[in-house]
């Protein structure tokens, strides 16, 4: 391994230079150094392993909706395992759910982003929203924003906490307990669903980034309906809202690691367990046999979201990410988050990958950096 230019740190394989010099390339652009860690394994085996000056080597950051691709790999395994049913209704599991006329909705509705139930009425007060379990317990009582099944909308903070209730009722476990004894504890991953009091020095508070004024303007005026569809699934509508760029600064939420957007970690954690899922580490055969991957990447909604009004595809839990970045092939599957991250496993091209940023840059989304990183990372793998 290589060690990195100076504007980084970490170590590269032979052959992955061109990734360390486009990372480096991408902290020096920025206007600040965002604090970003870039990890890469070809299989399994870790080749890029890179962080920016303004992150130590072990530092934590919250991940955003990368989180949801724990949660998704929690209900493909427990597909896999015939421990849950993508096509039995939620209802069935959970009989509490089938109130306000949701009994016909299915898991791989909710999944799929497709069940309507995206948010509360009333909006969720910030204690609520760091407890799944509490966000459940609200939901099933709530009526669903559109038709189930019908048409599609981000269900951003509560998807966790529908998918983590089922697992729950169908196991008397919580998903967070089989993360942790599936997932992350037999493999050492640095990405958590719960941080423990332990390993809050490592955490560093995200840090959000004033807009321009012209993002303010859009800002504004989105701020002008709190009662739309988006604004209810992101709970901006609720008394004392305290804004999700903000969300893993709580030492609660840090503490529940609620399933939507509470994962705590590092592009260690979060591209080991994506090499853990598609190629095995330690020795160990890949997580998800060759089917499972395949149906929990494959598009099962697809056109305009209702809640973003904007286009996009899901998977099961997932982000079907080979419309959003050409570099990556069919059947890649993974997950972005509204600080810059992402993940993601490309069984294709046999790798996978993660980028992680202490920043929170408006809108959200994964960094615009991800685009170059991902080309570099698949030229090197050719």
């Amino acid at each position: 391994m290589a060690e990195a230019a100076t504007t980084v740190h970490g170590t590269v394989a032979a052959g992955f230079e061109g990734v360390r010099e486009e990372f480096a390339a991408s902290v020096d652009g920025a206007a600040h150094d965002p604090g970003a860690q870039l990890v890469v394994y070809r299989g399994s085996e870790r080749v890029v392993d890179l962080w920016s000056a303004a992150l130590a080597e072990e530092s934590l950051v919250g991940v955003f909706s990368s989180t949801k691709g724990a949660m998704a790999l929690v209900a493909a395994l427990l597909v896999q395992d015939g421990h849950l049913d993508l096509d039995r209704t939620v209802a069935s599991y959970w009989p509490g759910f089938a109130a306000e006329g949701k009994g016909g909705i299915t898991l791989r509705e909710v999944l799929a982003h497709r069940a309507g139930v995206v948010g509360l009425d009333r909006g969720f007060t910030p204690e609520e929203l760091a407890d799944d379990r509490a966000i459940a317990a609200l939901l099933a009582g709530q009526r669903p924003f559109w038709q189930p099944g019908q048409f599609f909308g981000y269900h951003g903070y509560v998807i966790g906490a529908l998918v983590g209730e089922v697992v729950f009722r169908a196991t008397g476990r919580t998903l967070q307990e089989w993360y942790e004894e599936r997932i992350r504890a037999p493999y050492g991953l640095d990405l958590w669903l719960g941080l423990p009091e332990s390993e809050e020095p490592r955490f560093l508070t995200t840090l959000p980034m004033l807009p321009t004024p012209e993002q303010q303007a859009e800002i504004e005026a989105d701020t002008e309906s709190l009662h739309s569809l988006g604004s209810i699934a992101f709970n901006e509508h609720a008394p004392g809202h305290g804004g999700l760029e903000t969300f893993p600064n709580s030492r609660l939420v840090r503490a529940n690691g609620q399933a939507s957007v509470a994962g705590i970690g590092s592009a260690r954690g979060l591209a080991g367990m994506y090499a853990a899922a598609a190629f095995g580490l330690n020795g160990d055969g890949p997580l998800l046999k060759p089917d499972t991957a395949a149906e929990f990447a494959r598009v099962h909604s697809a056109g305009t979201d209702l809640v973003t009004s904007s286009q996009k595809q899901f998977g099961l839990g997932f982000n079907t990410l080979a419309t959003n970045y050409r570099s990556v092939g069919a059947g890649t599957f993974g997950h972005a988050g509204a600080s810059g991250s992402l993940g993601l496993a490309d069984p294709r091209q046999g790798y996978a990958y993660a980028y992680t940023c202490r920043r929170y840059v408006y809108p959200g989304g994964a960094a615009p950096e991800n685009e170059g990183l991902l080309w570099a990372v698949v030229r090197a793998l050719d």
